[in-house]
Formats: C-alpha cells, sequence, structure tokens
C-alpha cells in the first residue's frame, strides 16, 4: 500500500506550513517525521499536537519511563508500526525490560514487571479495551500517580491513539532503519 499523505515537497508549503515544520525541528524532536509528515497538511493542529505530546512525553506526571510503556501499549492496541519503530528503542532506552517490549508486542500481559509498569499496563490495556477502566485498576494508579498522573496517563493514550490513527489513515511509512516491527 502507497502512503497517502506523505512528505510536502519545501515548494509546495505555505507560510503556516513552513513555520510549522520549523517549530517541530527546533524542538525536542528535532525534525519533522513520523505522524508530523501528515498533520502537517492542518499546521494548526499539528503545532496544538506538537505541544500536547510534548508535555506527555517529556514533562508528564507519571515519567518518560512510564509514558514510553503506555505508548507501547497504545501503538500495539492499533497496530501502528511507525509508532511502535519509534518508541520501543526509547523505551528500552529509559528501563523498559526487553521481555515486557517483546510480551506487548505479542499482544502478551508481560510477566515480569515492575510494580508501576504493571498498574500503567493494565490501566492502558483495560482503557483501550473497555473504554473505561475498573474501580481497581484506577484505585492502583491514584495511589501510585494521584490525580495528575492519572489523567496524564489517560491523556497519554488519547493523544498516541490520536496519532496511531493519523499514520494508519495516511499509510505513513515505516522508518527503514529498522529491526523494530510489530509482528502481524
Amino acid at each position: 500500500m502507497s502512503e497517502r499523505l506523505g512528505p510536502i515537497p519545501d515548494a509546495d508549503l505555505t507560510d503556516a506550513q513552513r513555520a510549522a515544520a520549523r517549530d517541530i525541528a527546533d524542538g525536542p524532536r528535532g525534525a519533522l517525521y513520523g505522524p508530523f509528515v501528515p498533520l502537517l497538511r492542518s499546521p494548526e493542529l499539528m503545532g496544538h499536537a506538537q505541544r500536547l505530546g510534548e508535555y506527555l512525553r517529556y514533562r508528564s506526571a507519571i515519567g518518560v519511563r512510564l509514558s514510553e510503556l503506555a505508548i507501547l501499549v497504545t501503538a500495539r492496541r492499533w497496530d501502528q508500526q511507525v509508532e511502535w519503530a519509534i518508541h520501543a528503542p526509547i523505551a528500552a532506552q529509559v528501563g523498559i525490560p526487553a521481555s515486557v517490549i517483546a510480551a506487548i508486542a505479542a499482544r502478551e500481559r508481560p510477566g515480569n514487571m515492575l510494580v508501576d509498569e504493571m498498574v500503567v499496563h493494565d490501566f492502558c490495556v483495560e482503557l483501550h479495551e473497555q473504554k473505561a477502566v475498573s474501580d481497581s485498576v484506577y484505585a492502583d494508579a491514584l495511589a501510585l500517580f494521584g490525580e495528575q498522573g492519572v489523567v496524564d496517563l489517560v491523556g497519554i493514550c488519547g493523544y498516541y491513539t490520536m496519532l496511531a490513527m493519523t499514520m494508519n489513515v495516511a499509510r505513513t511509512a515505516v522508518p527503514e532503519d529498522g529491526g523494530w516491527r510489530l509482528p502481524e
């Protein structure tokens, strides 16, 4: 299947698109890639999205390690290869064990998670599958992360779902560098 909303040639960019692309490249991401390629068609939406994502990815109340775990659960839920290819190696770098990453890729519940990882995993899986979370899963998340952490965790699931849906519709090309692929 061919990419639907691939890169826009520089000569075809509007001033708003050019400014939005520059904001992404000048921020912590350092370049326009992944979901921001199709989102560039709506530069105002892309700007708001990238600011939300910057908070959720780098400064959320649950921290980077657990944010990356939530992103992986979301990428797997949406079978989103680009999201997985970008975030699986980051998750490994920030301390998510390879066995946990492999189990999520295989749609299995990892057996060797730390307590905070288990709470994030179960919260995200339940939210994606049931469209809500049970009282016990909510209580566990609340006890560990507080209300802000719970809200940020919901935000991570929602934000990365939006990016996954965008890339699935756009058929965004998977980075060619890599070994981080979800099994079909």
